[in-house]
């Protein structure tokens, strides 16, 4: 899966996507994709398919999991 580096972004978008991922239970990346897929339907409804698959709840299970596979 490709990787979107975002340097310098203002603090007050900063702000709103935080507390826009906390209110839908989501970490600030899983709410950055779910945003950009729901303006690449907008402008590109015949060339984007469904939501992916790949956002991952985060639970006490997740973390146990990605910790015992080496991950930090």
């Amino acid at each position: 899966m490709s990787a979107l580096l975002i340097k310098n972004l203002p603090a007050d978008v900063h702000k709103w996507l935080k507390q826009e991922a906390e209110r839908h239970r989501r970490s600030m990346a899983q709410q950055v994709i779910v945003i950009f897929e729901d303006r690449m339907k907008r402008f590109c409804p015949v060339h984007f398919g469904a939501p992916s698959k790949t956002r991952t709840r985060l639970s006490n299970e997740f973390f146990t999991r990605s910790k015992q596979a080496g991950r930090p």
